[in-house]
């Protein structure tokens, strides 16, 4: 990770740690490094979306004015989710795309997601250009004159041809299905009532009236409780949750019990596999997916990668389906990144072609408790590769003997040990973790307050 961008882009505090200023530096420089590439004074073209956040249409006029001072052109995609404009691009023939968006995040918080001509995640060397040009190196970059000034275009119209897209994918109406959507007030606001109404669902929709502060505000995939409560109440099939940028989606079965990212990745991947479509019958997670994901996959000979946390790591390393714990599922055949609308229809294929209950799908996988305790610290690398911290850990291990494990990394972000224990009983997790926790703390790695 770099000085300003991290495993999912540019990240902060809007107007503390991302400034109108950084995001003009962004679009100046994006703007100027496409036209290079173009060359003959040909234009670049950028497409830009954003997520419900006040401070979005800020950051969206200054990376605007970066870009056409440049000389590139600007689509405005306005509020849509993060995928979409992945889609977009790759599909259009834009040069590049950005999104606004924290994705998860509270409302204060703002992020600048860059995405390449593929609709993938930017090259690290661009990332890295970018960021010395922020701090000064080259001292200028030339701005565009008269005629070469870029311009900025309302394209609204790509977020419905994304809509089409979406719709596209299914394979089954979903007539006589009721389903509670819950939109984060956020990106899926714009989209998913519209989707889902199309392919003859009966939606309840809540948490999709978004006013610029109450995005990710004790709804959507971070906070279960309220469409839990909806789907029991209004009696729904399932229900799906989705986050700020729409890239990510959890589920919830007809009784109410939450389907996590792992079960949903091994439902669908049972299913591919059983239609001959799991490339190398193979399935990519992270290094945080449930212990019971594995058992799982194991029993029906399905295959599975672990990469490092981020749909940026999955992406890289799948052919077929990836995903995290947390929603963020891709599916290589549609999709260059997590998206949640995508997750959301191929689940609900599933459901349509087995004809049978989410409940019913979910209970093959047995989640296994789980601890996770963040540990502050004075250094994460230290703390890392310190030689009582990994024997302790060796040792936990072979206590749990194959059933559980323990993980212990450090935060991208902040200074942090996070400390995880998967078991068979909540009191063997709780038990490994205060161990762990202590001999970190008598290693003196622990920043006390």
């Amino acid at each position: 990770m770099g000085k300003y961008f991290g495993t999912d882009g540019f990240r902060g505090e809007a107007n503390v740690e991302l400034t109108p200023m950084h995001a003009y530096q962004v679009g100046r420089y994006l703007g100027w490094y496409y036209g290079q590439k173009h060359g003959n004074g040909e234009r670049c073209q950028i497409a830009i979306g954003k997520d419900t956040r006040r401070s979005s249409y800020m950051l969206e006029d200054a990376l605007s004015a970066g870009l056409t001072a440049s000389g590139a052109d600007v689509f405005l995609l306005h509020v849509t989710p993060t995928p979409s404009v992945a889609y977009v691009v790759r599909s259009e023939g834009f040069d590049a795309g950005i999104m606004i968006s924290a994705s998860h995040n509270p409302f204060y918080d703002n992020g600048i997601k860059l995405l390449n001509g593929n609709g993938e995640k930017m090259e690290e060397s661009v990332i890295e250009a970018i960021e010395a040009w922020i701090d000064g190196t080259p001292a200028e970059l030339p701005l565009a004159a008269r005629e070469h000034i870029g311009r900025t275009t309302d394209f609204s119209a790509g977020r419905n041809r994304y809509i089409g897209h979406l719709i596209s994918l299914a394979t089954r109406s979903f007539k006589n299905v009721k389903v509670a959507l819950d939109c984060a007030n956020g990106s899926a606001s714009s989209i998913a009532k519209n989707v889902f109404d199309a392919l003859g669902a009966t939606t309840v929709l809540i948490h999709a009236e978004p006013n610029g502060t109450n995005i990710n505000l004790s709804c959507g995939s971070t906070h279960m409780e309220d469409l839990i409560e909806t789907v029991k109440r209004e009696h729904c099939d399932l229900g799906f949750a989705f986050d700020g940028d729409a890239d990510r989606c959890l589920a919830v079965d007809e009784n109410g019990e939450l389907v996590d990212g792992d079960r949903i990745l091994y439902i669908c991947g049972k299913y591919m596999q059983q239609r001959g479509e799991l490339a190398n019958n193979r399935i990519v997670t992270t290094i945080m997916s449930n212990l019971g994901l594995y058992k799982a996959l194991e029993r029906e000979g399905i295959a599975y990668e672990k990469t490092k946390v981020g749909d940026k790591y999955v992406y890289e390393e799948m052919q077929r389906i990836g995903g995290e714990q947390s929603g963020h599922i891709i599916f290589a055949k549609y999709a260059t990144t997590g998206d949640g609308m995508v997750t959301a229809l191929k689940l609900m294929e599933v459901l349509m072609e087995t004809k049978r209950s989410l409940s019913k799908l979910a209970s093959e996988v047995t989640i296994y408790p789980q601890r996770l305790v963040n540990v502050p610290v004075r250094d994460k690398a230290a703390a890392e590769t310190n030689a009582a911290v990994l024997a302790a850990v060796k040792r936990e291990e072979e206590a749990l003997a194959g059933d559980g494990r323990v993980l212990l990394r450090a935060s991208g972000t902040e200074p942090l040990i996070r400390v995880m224990v998967e078991a068979s009983t909540h009191e063997l997790c709780d038990a490994s973790v205060s161990r762990m926790v202590e001999v970190l703390r008598s290693e003196g790695l622990v920043a006390e307050n």
